[in-house]
Formats: structure tokens, sequence, C-alpha cells
């Protein structure tokens, strides 16, 4: 067992593990990929402060002392960490009726969400939860993503038409939207079409010439010349005055009490639960393709620390961003220097470049957003799970369902319990089978139905799955069937726990009951493990309640050892 001074151990992080060895031929490219970044994502992420209701400025300090706190402690090389439509979708969704949107003091809670996610990842590393990443399935959290791409985008949509939407509930804002159609502003309009022309026009470019080219910077510039020049701020809403200079470190300005903080938890586990997710995920992928290894108790110290800096500096929760992360991959970068390097051109543009973001309009942004949200709808991997696993595609379908009618936080509750429910029905219905020998003397696998005997009075019954409470009683219906519909009548059932890694109080409770229910049709029951020595703890268990007789060290040894009673 791992100590806590151990756990204490591993949590502190090391130092510049994702930049070192820095190899020189390559920092030229570290640079570029670091400057590429800052183009692409600096839109971005103050885009995403639209979905999270935060100041623009917010965006930009997402991608200052966060982002260089996970790339100075953390252990992956790609990933990047910044602002996401995920998180900030959950934070609107957390904070709604409890502070007014954009106020200081809806600021203040957001922050002081940041300042939980960052506490309880670090508490997450510190006693080795890092696995909670993987009970959220890949078919759960495409369903999840793909709700809450539609959920964005159609809020966007309503605010670069200059339409009021109410924000509660998806249902309400669209027929709030109907209501108000006479009411669009024609000029923010013809402005978002622009920035979508300029946009896509260059992303269809850079797929053509296999090189990144920045649309959404170029279209954020240009509509910051445009409006400087034209004065758009007589014809639709502009950013207004973005303060200049670095953020204000110092704790979150709330009134602290234990019922706040408690308000406050369920958002918090959510924006955990999808931080968890996404960047593990995405950590993991880049370092396999690579071939890379990962420190995942580092890693999640990495993104604690940087969400606490989020939260010191005035800006939100931030995340592991798979779109991020493929920016500074497919522009060369292969270390985290790219992302200190794009928080250098963020720190250039808080302190030179923000006067001029006050001309950008409003429905600029919206537009950049829309984009995003129309990308989290993952039409390609709702087809690959409808092919494969069409169960399951109706599982992802419900969670955006979910996430779409009653909210982005209701939502990843759902996508968890339905994760969990989805693990325990394969434990609960295992693909269980008879072994048999075929004419060549190979052992396979039969059929429950087919009542198969390996000689004529011997069932071996293979259960493929852990014993625990949900399964146990189906195991033993599987038994007791095969028991009374034996042909000839049986006079032993093996059971092959090759497969079985543990057998909980409730399963050796009713393996007891089984044992007892064949004793009493002169059945006997004996266990095998055709596996050699590497179950030795399921092995233990059951020879602690029924005894070494009952065991056998393989299946040849059931057969021999049945043959030999036989012939008494």
């Amino acid at each position: 067992m791992i100590s806590i001074s151990d756990r204490i151990r591993a949590v502190r992080p090391a130092i510049l593990t994702g930049i070192l060895p820095l190899n020189r031929a390559l920092l030229p490219g570290e640079i570029i990929a670091g400057i590429t970044l800052a183009a692409l994502a600096i839109p971005e992420v103050m885009g995403y402060t639209k979905i999270s209701g935060t100041p623009i400025i917010t965006g930009l300090y997402t991608m200052l002392i966060p982002a260089a706190l996970y790339a100075l402690v953390c252990s992956s090389r790609h990933l990047v960490v910044g602002a996401d439509s995920a998180t900030a979708a959950i934070l609107a969704s957390g904070l709604v009726g409890l502070a007014a949107t954009g106020s200081g003091e809806y600021l203040a809670l957001a922050g002081l969400l940041a300042l939980m996610v960052g506490v309880l990842l670090i508490a997450a590393a510190l006693v080795g939860l890092g696995f909670m990443a993987d009970f959220l399935s890949r078919t759960v959290l495409v369903g999840f993503l793909t709700g809450v791409g539609i959920q964005v985008s159609l809020r966007a949509l309503s605010e670069l038409l200059g339409l009021q939407a109410p924000h509660h509930g998806t249902v309400m804002m669209i027929w709030s939207d109907w209501e108000q159609f006479t009411t669009i502003n024609p000029f923010m309009l013809l402005v978002a079409g622009l920035v979508l022309v300029v946009i896509l026009g260059c992303d269809y470019a850079s797929k053509r010439l296999k090189r990144n080219i920045p649309g959404a910077m170029l279209a954020v510039a240009g509509a910051i010349l445009a409006s400087w020049a034209l004065d758009l701020g007589n014809l639709m809403p502009v950013v207004g005055k973005v303060p200049v200079g670095l953020p204000d470190l110092s704790l979150p300005n709330v009134a602290w009490s234990w019922s706040l903080l408690w308000k406050l938890l369920p958002t918090a586990l959510a924006m955990l639960v999808v931080v968890l997710a996404q960047s593990a995920a995405t950590a993991r992928a880049y370092a396999a393709r690579y071939g890379e290894q990962l420190n995942e108790t580092q890693d999640l110290t990495g993104l604690g620390l940087a969400n606490i800096g989020a939260a010191l500096s005035g800006t939100f929760v931030v995340n592991g961003s798979p779109t991020k992360t493929e920016m500074v991959d497919s522009a060369g970068g292969r270390s985290q220097l790219s992302l200190l390097t794009a928080a250098v051109v963020v720190l250039i543009t808080l302190l030179f470049l923000t006067r001029p973001l006050s001309y950008l309009p409003e429905a600029v942004l919206s537009t950049v957003v829309f984009l995003i949200g129309l990308k989290l709808i993952d039409l390609q991997g709702l087809r690959d799970i409808y092919r494969q696993r069409r169960p399951e595609f109706w599982v992802a379908i419900v969670t955006a369902a979910v996430v779409i009618a009653f909210g982005v936080e209701q939502g990843i509750v759902f996508a968890i319990l339905f994760s969990l429910i989805v693990h325990t029905r394969h434990g609960y219905r295992p693909n269980n089978l008879l072994i048999v020998r075929d004419p060549s003397g190979h052992w396979r696998g039969e059929a429950l139905a087919s009542n198969a005997q390996v000689r004529p009075g011997l069932i071996i019954y293979r259960f493929n799955h852990a014993m625990y409470y949900a399964n146990s009683e189906r195991m033993k219906a599987e038994i007791l069937r095969l028991a009374n519909d034996a042909d000839p009548p049986l006079k032993r059932l093996c059971i092959d726990v090759s497969a079985v890694d543990d057998v909980d109080f409730t399963a050796i409770e009713t393996l007891s009951e089984i044992h007892s229910a064949l004793q009493a049709t002169s059945v006997s029951l004996v266990f095998a493990r055709d596996v050699g020595d590497i179950n030795t703890k399921s092995r233990q268990q059951l020879v602690a309640r029924f005894g070494d007789a009952v065991f056998c060290s393989s299946l040849d040894d059931v057969v021999a050892n049945f043959e030999r009673i036989s012939r008494q």
C-alpha cells in the first residue's frame, strides 16, 4: 500500500519535465508554434468569455499565469491548458441565479470555483484519483460534448443576431428568438457573415496549403480596423474599454462561508470530472503518438496549480484543450516551450494591445463562439458509434439531449451516472461460456444454451468477470439451469475462474448456496484456474471458504480427476 508520505512526494511537481530535454534544433519551430497558438487561441479564449459570462479580459488571463504554471510543472510535453467551452458552459449554468452575469460578484464566484477545482485536483492527485478520468466513457463524452456544442452554438447564434437570449434553458431561448425575430440587427448579421467567410475561407486555404492560417485572428483584426474607421459602435454593441496591464493577484473577493462552498460544490465537481476526463484523454493520445511516458499524478498537480493560478489572477476555470493541443502539434510544437511562448505573446497583448480590442464588435466574438460550438458537435464520432455499437449510440444521443434540454451541469451528472450504469451492465451480464475439447484436443468455448459436456456427467462453466453482488444471482441461475437441464445427468460441475480476479462477500455467499443446491442433487462442485498463478486473490478467497480439495490447477486436472473417480 502507498503511504500518505509517498503520495505527498509524488504530488511535488518536477519543474520543466514538459520542456527538458530541449532540442536546440527544434527551438525556432517551438517559438513559431507558440506564436501560431497565440494567434489562433486569443480570439477563441475571448469568445469563451461569451459562454462563461465573464469580462472579455478574463479570456486572455487564462492564457497567462494558468498556462505558464501548467507548462512549468506538468509531465505532458503536448497538452495545452486554457479556457475551454465545456467548463465555461458548466460555469455559466452553475452561477445562474447566484449573481448578475458579468458583474464583479459573478467574476468573484467564478474565481472561487476555479480555486475549488484547483484544490480538488490536487486532492485527487494526493489520494490517487487519476483513474476517475476513465469512468467517463468515450461514448458518453461524445454525447456530452455534442450537446454542449449544440447549446453553445444556438446561444451564440442568438447573440450574433442581436437578440436577447434568456439564460434559462435551450427551449426557452429558441422560443424567445422566435418572438424577437423581427428585431434582428442587420448590421450585426452582415458583420457575422463576413467573419464567417473569412474564417471558413482561411480554414479551407489552410487545408489546401497544409499550413495554419489564423483566420479568426485575421477576422478579429479586420473587424477592429473596420469598427475604428467606420465607427461601428453606433450601429452595434462593441466590447468597450478593456483593462491594460497584468491581472491583480488576490483571493476571490467573496463572502467566505461553508454554505457558499457547499452551494458551489456540485458545479465544482462537474468541472472536476470534465477536466479529469478531457485533459487525461488528450494527454494520453499525444503521449501515445510520440511514444512518451506520462506521470498522471504530476499532471493533475499541474492542472490544480493552473486553476489556483486562474483564481488568484481573476479568471475562470482552465482545462486541457484538445483543439489548442492540436493547434500546437500541427504547427510543429513538441514541448511546453510553445505554450510558454504563447503566454509571452498574451503578456505583450495585455501590456500594449488592449485598446484596439475595445473597438471589436461583439458580433465577431459571437461568430467565433458559434463556430467553436459547431466543432464540438461530433457527427463523425456519433456515426462511428452507431456503426459499431448501436446501444451505445442511443446512450450518446440521450446524454446530448439531457444537456440541451436541462443544462450542462445536469448533463455531466447524467453522463457520469450513465457511464457507471454502462460499466455495471457489462459486469452484470458477462459473456459466460461452457468449455469443451474440439476434435484436435484443444479447449474452446461454447454458448451456455448448448449444455455441452466435456465428458458425460461433467460440465466446465467459465465465468468471465469478477464475481460481485450485481452478477452473482445471474451466475446462480445459469449454473442451476445447467445442472437441471443436463443430459446425461451431472455428476460434477466445474467453475473455471481463470478470468475472475475478485470475489466479494455476496458472491461468496451465493457460491455457498450453489454448492448446497448441487450437493442436494449429488453433484459435486469444483473450481479450476487454467492460466498459471496470476489470480492468487480469487483463489485464496475460494479456498478460504471451500478448502483446497475442490480446487484444480488446470482444466486437464479437472478431466483427469473426474475420469479417475468415474472408474472407481
